[in-house]
């Protein structure tokens, strides 16, 4: 049966007269003064980038608590004035795509906003230090994102080790110095996203426990890591180091059933990885891209069956030798360009390119001496390259998805493809 009208609206009703008195209450109570001396230094040390205008209601007429990217709450611990407020959540900028930002320094009174669980400032051009005494001051942090903008200086070694922090988004600035190793250890438990990439500075290796981590996803790209990688953490679901200093093998990373089995991004490609590529990275579960290019692999691929279709593969730019693994037919991209490989191609990749389901196949710089071509017409979203190799292309469409760069787009000269092994052959791959 129905519930009479008023019976329904009653409560609701009720309830958003609560509301209105706890919001009533909370714009009356007073902000902590800590926290209120650490908001004027804010508004002190950062201004509006021209065509930004977040800080037009940071006024002296309204409430703290009223400032755009401000919320505030009661103390849980009480450890504030009675009746006082603290900032719980502070966002910097508006976070527009049409935004330039904020520019400036953050002060170092930022680490007293003891209550605060999130902290974004979004892209600008704010320069300077990260406070040092920012994860000692602000323990409650569980979200901390400083990217795209200019901070320099060191990652605080604070910042480890904090019990609730979930995310660290510090990408895209100038950082330099070495990475805290407490970020990549089970010290910091709670932390399940890290991202440093595109710091340029950041330097430092990956330890060992790592795989003891709880860490999902990780993105340390284009920065100055050297040493050998370890185990990943079985959590992991991203992971980038590419545009590093890494080297070494891959043996037992993946192997020894400690694959990550929810590892859907790989990312190795520009560092000085050597030896072969594991088979066992190419059986990651879940795995839709696996980017391994401009390393030192070399020996041939040992793909079994694909457990599912990859959106992309990328070994180019490698020594490896070899024929091209049939398994590879189900990748959506396939770049094996500037290796060493011989034989044909297959024609189940062959039919997966003029089918449409492998849109991009670069082959070229290699050794191979065939492609099959099906009675089909390349489809226009198609890009097949097999420029210098030792076949005649089989036809003009072979060439016309080449890169603009990357050399010439005839066949091998003969005197390189002579030898049965194109590895001894003195071309360059």
């Amino acid at each position: 049966m129905a519930l009479p009208p008023a019976l329904v609206i009653l409560p609701l009703l009720l309830l958003l007269g609560s509301q209105a008195a706890w919001s009533a209450e909370q714009a009356a109570a007073p902000l902590h003064e800590l926290d209120a001396a650490a908001l004027r230094d804010l508004r002190a040390g950062l201004r509006d980038l021209p065509g930004s205008r977040f800080f037009d209601s940071w006024d002296d007429a309204r409430s703290p608590c009223a400032y755009a990217g401000v919320v505030c709450a009661p103390d849980e611990d009480g450890q504030a004035a009675s009746g006082a407020l603290r900032v719980s959540v502070l966002t910097l900028g508006t976070g527009l795509a049409d935004s330039p930002g904020l520019a400036g320094t953050l002060p170092a009174s930022l680490a007293t906003l003891a209550a605060l669980t999130d902290l974004v400032l979004y892209p600008g051009s704010v320069s300077g230090a990260i406070p040092v005494g920012i994860g000692s001051g602000l323990r409650r942090l569980r979200l901390l994102s400083l990217s795209g903008n200019h901070l320099t200086g060191p990652v605080p070694e604070s910042l480890a080790g904090l019990p609730d922090l979930h995310t660290l988004d510090l990408g895209n600035n100038r950082l330099e110095g070495v990475i805290p190793t407490g970020l990549l250890l089970p010290s910091s438990p709670s932390l399940k996203v890290l991202i440093l990439a595109n710091n340029c500075g950041l330097s430092g290796q990956i330890p060992s426990q790592f795989s003891s981590s709880q860490l999902f996803h990780v993105d340390l790209s284009r920065n100055a890591i050297t040493g050998t990688l370890p185990p990943l953490p079985p959590t992991i679901r991203y992971f980038s180091v590419a545009a590093n200093g890494m080297q070494g093998s891959l043996d037992g990373v993946f192997g020894d059933g400690s694959a990550p089995a929810d590892l859907a991004f790989l990312d190795l490609s520009m560092n000085n990885f050597s030896g072969s590529i594991p088979p066992e990275v190419f059986a990651l579960q879940s795995a839709s891209s696996l980017l391994l290019s401009r390393n030192n692999f070399t020996g041939p691929l040992t793909v079994r069956a694909a457990p599912t279709p990859w959106a992309v593969v990328d070994v180019s730019h490698n020594g490896i030798s070899g024929e091209v693994p049939e398994a590879l037919a189900v990748a959506g991209s396939l770049y094996v360009n500037n290796n060493r490989m011989s034989g044909e191609v297959p024609l189940a990749v062959a039919r997966s390119v003029f089918a449409g389901r492998m849109t991009t196949f670069y082959a070229q710089h290699n050794f191979l001496t065939g492609f099959p071509t099906p009675p089909l017409p390349l489809p226009d979203s198609a890009a097949l390259c097999l420029s210098y190799n030792c076949m005649e292309l089989p036809s003009a469409s072979a060439a016309d998805g080449c890169p603009t760069i990357g050399g010439p787009l005839e066949a091998r000269p003969a005197d390189q493809c002579r030898s049965a092994d194109a590895g001894s052959s003195g071309g360059d791959g």
